[in-house]
């Protein structure tokens, strides 16, 4: 019999619609896309692509952090990006948070993104 349990952590941003910030159920985290919301004055940082993942990566570490995981347990990774030219400079901000057992992962060039952002990302995630 699976449990599930809604994730909430004031370390990163609230939702900011009907949604959670994670899901976990059984020994799975499931993460909503995170955009660059600074989760202490929940305002968005409309930054460069690199301003912008640091804080999508960090908020999505603060997820896992809260869920009993961590980056190393990722194991799938959905990348929403505005501009493809952005791909390069993600990728090496990506490698620095996910410097061993790379997840899988997706990057997807999308018209829009809430608030204007550049980037959004959600993952999948092991609990230990």
């Amino acid at each position: 019999m699976s449990s599930k349990e809604i994730v909430k952590t004031n370390k990163a941003p609230d939702a900011i619609g009907p949604y959670s910030q994670a899901v976990k159920i059984n020994k799975m985290v499931f993460l909503s896309g995170q955009i660059a919301i600074d989760p202490k004055t929940q305002q968005f940082i409309d930054g460069d692509i690199e301003t912008q993942a640091k804080r999508v990566l960090d908020n999505l570490k603060a997820v896992l952090e809260a869920a009993g995981s961590s980056l190393e347990n990722v194991v799938k990774t959905t990348i929403f990006l505005t501009d493809m030219n952005d791909f390069s400079k993600l990728n090496g901000i990506y490698a620095s948070y996910f410097s061993s057992g790379k997840p899988a992962r997706s990057t997807v060039c999308v018209a829009a993104l809430p608030k204007n952002a550049k980037i959004e990302i959600e993952a999948i995630a092991e609990v230990s």
